[in-house]
């Protein structure tokens, strides 16, 4: 074909009749200005779209491909190539869009960016549960797809297949809809809506418990047997054991260090790791304060009670942390990881087999809430830095209801004396009707 002859209108004929020639050239189609098909040496051929990304000579030449010829016939081609067109005089560049789609991050590289967000601005907790909630349940789901095109249907699905562990729906919910937020925000991804709205979080079973005062005085016991006689053991049945130990020496101690931190958390209400954490650099024996540096909350005074202080002032001092784990007075000193064994140990021997160790920062709350001590006393004891956190406890704040409650009713009664006095009617008297014991 000749080099005159490579603009025409483009049928299924002339398509055909198309040679390469060893060389890349175009033929244009004569009537739909802009549309043509690409002739690659190699004999490859597509129906692509020619067109200025902007208004002037000097705008830049952008092409767009519409698909490979044999895909489609060139009259589907041609309509495809109309709305491509179409679009253009609308002011769009359809070649730069569909460059910002194949560069878009896919949801597992969006994750990774997300991620190292959170490690900069977050706790490492915060990170590690991130982390486990996005790669264990939304990046195997997603992982490949582009972020941008994962809709609030998918999400919903996603939601449904946890429906049966409801917290970890949630989580997993709200965990994803914090990093679409923050993609978002910062123009990581150019969408507007967050595809997690719209998605209802399940209604989670209460997970709080408050210890009774019986149940505190079940686990002191426990924990008072565990570190001086130990606790008992029963081997297991199904399984053979040699050389089993005799029943009094079945017993296993708990050291004293665990103890006094279990003793701690339950006094102080404060959080697992602000003890287990907690230097003697930040102990404060004259004022009675726990000055911690760090915390969930950022900077946090723990104020001690008596009972609290004498717990401190009778551990020995082995490192720089309060709670010794193994590598207590090394040179590599770590704090203690946890208190797993010894927290099993003393709450199966106390029968509250089920009770987390965040329970006892619930329990100190629930002290305070039922003593009438008042909301904002509690949360300031807590750290908590939102006053919405402690209303958890309003439930348990009887104290201002009975006040109200015994108010109304001195009022009420008062009123009710009154009608008796200024009534001239006689006061209704019952009949006593004595009961004799009936001889057997």
């Amino acid at each position: 074909m000749s080099e005159a002859a490579k603009t025409i209108r483009i049928t299924k004929r002339v398509v055909d009749a198309i040679k390469p020639d060893g060389s890349d050239f175009y033929v244009f189609d004569s009537e739909l200005i802009g549309f043509g098909v690409r002739v690659r040496k190699t004999g490859a051929m597509s129906y692509i779209v020619r067109y200025r990304s902007g208004f002037g000579r000097s705008a830049p030449v952008r092409r767009v491909t519409v698909a490979k010829v044999g895909k489609v016939t060139p009259e589907q081609a041609r309509e495809s190539a109309k709305g491509i067109l179409a679009s253009v005089v609308n002011g769009k560049d359809p070649a730069r869009d569909r460059a910002d789609e194949r560069s878009a991050p896919t949801f597992s590289q969006l994750t990774e960016r997300f991620l190292e967000h959170v490690e900069a601005t977050r706790k490492p907790n915060t990170l590690a549960q991130y982390k486990h909630m996005l790669n264990t349940y939304a990046v195997p789901e997603f992982g490949t797809r582009k972020a941008a095109a994962v809709a609030a249907s998918d999400i919903a699905s996603l939601h449904l297949s946890l429906r049966k562990k409801s917290t970890t729906a949630n989580r997993v919910r709200a965990i994803v809809g914090a990093m679409y937020s923050w993609a978002i925000k910062t123009k990581v991804l150019a969408i507007s809506d967050n595809p997690v709205t719209g998605v209802e979080r399940y209604r989670e079973d209460n997970r709080e418990r408050f210890l009774t005062s019986e149940e505190i005085s079940r686990l002191a016991e426990a924990i008072r047997e565990g570190e001086t006689d130990g606790i008992p053991w029963q081997p297991d049945p199904s399984k053979k054991t040699k050389h089993a130990p005799k029943a009094e020496n079945r017993r296993t101690k708990i050291d004293p260090n665990a103890a006094a931190a279990i003793r701690l958390l339950l006094l102080t209400g404060a959080r697992l790791r602000e003890i287990l954490h907690l230097k003697w650099a930040h102990v404060d024996f004259e004022r009675g304060l726990l000055l911690l540096p760090d915390s969930k909350t950022g900077r946090k005074t723990i104020i001690l009670n008596a009972p609290a202080l004498a717990i401190l002032n009778d551990l020995k001092r082995i490192g720089v942390y309060v709670i010794a784990g193994e590598t207590a007075g090394t040179k590599g000193e770590k704090p203690r990881a946890d208190l797993k064994r010894p927290w099993a140990l003393v709450t199966k021997r106390a029968g509250l087999e089920g009770l987390r160790i965040h329970d006892l920062r619930h329990s100190f709350a629930s002290f305070g809430a039922g003593g009438g001590m008042g909301l904002p006393i509690i949360g300031k004891l807590l750290g908590h830095t939102q006053a919405a956190t402690t209303q958890r406890y309003a439930h348990l704040d009887a104290d201002p209801l009975r006040k109200a409650s015994n108010a109304i009713g001195a009022t009420i009664a008062a009123a009710m004396r009154e009608r008796r006095k200024d009534s001239d009617e006689p006061e209704a008297v019952a009949e006593i009707i004595p009961l004799h014991r009936k001889d057997a």
